[in-house]
This record gives C-alpha cells, structure tokens and sequence, in this order.
C-alpha cells in the first residue's frame, strides 16, 4: 500500500500546486488596475471599478468615484472648488454632476455591453467603450481613469484610446479562468454519468436481468439530479447556451432513453417469467 499511498499524496501535492499558481494567477488579473489619461498636477481622477456584469441585461455596473487633485479640489479632494461635471461615453447612461464645496460620494453607473450572447457561455465575451470628460467652473480640465475589475466571474482587459484631456479606454470582458474550469468539468461530469447510465442499462437489458428497482431508482435519480447540477452553474445561463449543447441535453436524453429501455426489457422479462412459471 505504501507506493499506492505515496502516489496519491503526490498527486494531491501537484493539484495544490496547479491549483495555488491558478489562482494566483487570477487574483494578480482581478487587482489589476489600469491608468489612462492626463498625468497632470491639476486634474480629476476617475476611480471606476467594475462591480458586476449583468451578461443577460447586456450591461455592466460601474462604481466610480471622483477626485479633484491640486488647485481644482479642496479638503484632500473630497470636494471640488466649483461646480464639476463629468461627462460620459455613449455606452455609459448617465452623467456625473457635482456641487462646489460639496463632498463627493461615490455613485455607480450603468454601462451598455455589446458584441456578444449569454447564449455562447461559457465561452461568451463583450466589449463596450468608455469615457470620462470633465467640465469645472464652464471649462474642461484633464482627467485620469483607474480601470479596475471586482467581478470574479470575468476577465476584463482594456485598451488606452488616444486622448488629451479626457480619459477612453476599450474594455474587453470574457469568462474569468475558474468559470471556464468549472464549466468543463461541468461537462465532463455530465457525459460520465450519461456513459455510466448508459453501461449499466446495457448490462441490465442484454442479462435480462428484469426490473431492478435500486439501479431504476439510481437512473431516475441522477436524471433529475443532472438538473440540478446544472444549475449551479455560476452565472446563471439561460436553457439552451453552449454548455446545454455541448452536455447536459445529451446527458439527459441518453439517461431518460435508457430508463425507458431498461422498464420496458424488463417488464418483457418479468412477464415471460410469470408465462413460463403460471401461479
């Protein structure tokens, strides 16, 4: 048993590893923060940290929160030295407005998605634009975007756009790198108990082994079962998206044709044991 136990500690320890290093990995892309803009001594900062992506809705949240630097705000910046404005992209739906000598409290926006399906998930990405202009005091004044991402469930990349004063960044969102892991082995687990089914309706119809009522309850509950597991897929996709097509349709057609195959041979078989031993 000791070379059997040593691999199995071995194996754990190399999991552990992959594991430790992906999800290093992750955590180094989620604290990610990208800088775009004017580098100014007078200037707004536009700290905007992406809080969750409503792949369904097509839109993403975003919490932003605006600092005035230097000789624009006052009190460390919690409070603009005239009225500040902070005008946004297309795709963001609403602008920033700020009074003088006011605290500024951080807001969220809502932000439009576009270039993409829920129904391609987990292998669903999208991309929208974002912008920052700032007007004080009826003039505009340079600005400084801090990119960042909260929502585990995706990767955000963005591009720099070519800017002077204001702030534009391309933003890129697909399916973080633990979603894609689990989805796969959402997949795997799913055609292996279709195949298991599969072998044991086999085993059961060409022994004639009649009606088996413990391995019937065992195809009936993983049937049901596969639903849902199903749904604890993270993000909650809608019926009818890649994974869908990929596994759990199959999966749950495989396992209710061989729940039928297996009542019906051995009904045949039970009623063939009571013609040929009549009461």
């Amino acid at each position: 048993m000791l070379p059997v136990l040593l691999l199995i500690a071995v194996l754990v320890l190399v999991a552990v590893s992959v594991g430790s290093w992906l999800q290093f990995a992750e955590r180094q892309v989620i604290d990610t923060v990208h800088t775009v803009g004017s580098t100014a001594h007078d200037r707004v900062d536009v700290e905007a940290t992406v809080q969750k992506v409503d792949a369904a809705a097509r839109e993403l949240v975003l919490r932003v929160r605006v600092t005035p630097r230097g000789t624009l705000g006052e009190e460390n910046g919690t409070a603009p030295v005239a009225d500040l404005s902070l005008q946004t992209s297309q795709a963001t739906l609403s602008d920033l407005t700020f009074k003088a000598h006011e605290r500024i409290t951080t807001k969220d926006l809502q932000v439009a998605v576009t270039d993409g399906s829920i129904s391609d998930y987990p292998f669903d990405s999208y991309e929208t634009d974002m912008g920052f202009w700032a007007l004080q005091g009826g003039k505009e004044v340079p600005v400084r975007l801090l990119f960042s991402n909260n929502d585990t469930l995706f990767s955000v990349s963005a591009t720099p756009g070519a800017s002077r004063q204001e702030a534009v960044v391309g933003v890129k969102l697909v399916r973080s790198g633990s979603l894609l892991v689990f989805a796969a082995f959402m997949m795997i687990v799913m055609w292996a108990l279709a195949a298991s089914v599969l072998l044991g309706a086999w085993y059961l119809t060409t022994r004639r082994q009649g009606l088996v009522w413990p391995a019937l309850s065992w195809m009936a509950a993983t049937l049901f079962a596969l639903s849902a597991f199903r749904n604890t897929a993270p993000g909650t996709p809608p019926i009818g998206c890649v994974l869908d097509w990929f596994a759990f349709l199959w999966a749950e057609t495989i396992i209710a044709l061989c729940l039928i195959a297996v009542v019906v041979a051995g009904v045949r078989t039970a009623l063939q044991a009571d013609d040929t031993h009549p009461v």
